[in-house]
Formats: structure tokens, sequence, C-alpha cells
């Protein structure tokens, strides 16, 4: 059974910066992408960045682009979000996922989902 577990998320000041984790385990194939996605309150889940498993190809939402990094460690199956700069705007619940096939960056293209880390960025 997929398991994906985020860590990192918490309280930080404007301009600040955080680091979330996402473990997975479970995998009984190699995922041919995980991103991240952020729900803030009264908000749809939307994403914020994608990374392929295996090559490590990037993409990022306009609204993080050069402040947000993401990166995965394949020894480890942990995926990683840098997040330099915060904004109070950023404040959500942040979701790490994960899918089989394919490279796409739709909610509902991703099977395997983790319970989400806090994020609260304070002005």
């Amino acid at each position: 059974q997929v398991q994906l577990v985020e860590s990192g998320g918490g309280l930080v000041q404007s301009g600040g910066s955080l680091r979330l984790s996402c473990a997975a385990s479970g995998l009984t194939f190699c995922p041919a992408a995980m991103a991240w996605f952020r729900q803030a309150p009264g908000k749809e889940r939307e994403f914020v960045a994608r990374i392929t498993w295996s090559g490590g190809d990037t993409f990022y939402s306009n609204s993080v682009k050069g402040r947000f990094t993401i990166s995965r460690d394949k020894a480890k199956n942990t995926m990683y979000l840098q997040m330099n700069s915060l904004k109070p705007e950023d404040t959500a619940l942040f979701y790490c996922a994960a899918r089989k096939y394919g490279t796409g960056i739709r909610v509902y293209e991703y099977n395997y989902w983790g319970q989400g880390t806090q994020v609260t960025v304070s002005s």
C-alpha cells in the first residue's frame, strides 16, 4: 500500500523559508511523477510544482516560480519543496501526490495523496 507522509510545515514570517518533505513508502512501481499541491481555506486545491521521478524534470505554477524549488532523492524515496520568500498568500495545507503514469499537473490525475502539512505565513 502506497503511503505518502508530508512533514516540515509550520508558522513562518513573511519573507521566510520552509522546507517540506514527502516520504513515500510501499511503492511497488516507479512513479512517473510526484507533485506538490496546496489548498487554502475556502479555495480549491491547486497545483504548485511537479517533478518527474526518473529524469527530475521540474515544472512550477506561475505563483511560485523563482521562489520554490522541488527536488527528489530517489534513494530515499523522498521529495522536497524548498520554499523561499514566503508570502501570506502562500498560507495553505500542502499535499504531496504521486502518479503512476503521465506527468500532467491536474489534481484528478494523481492517484496517491498524503494527508497534508500546514504552512502558515504571517505578515
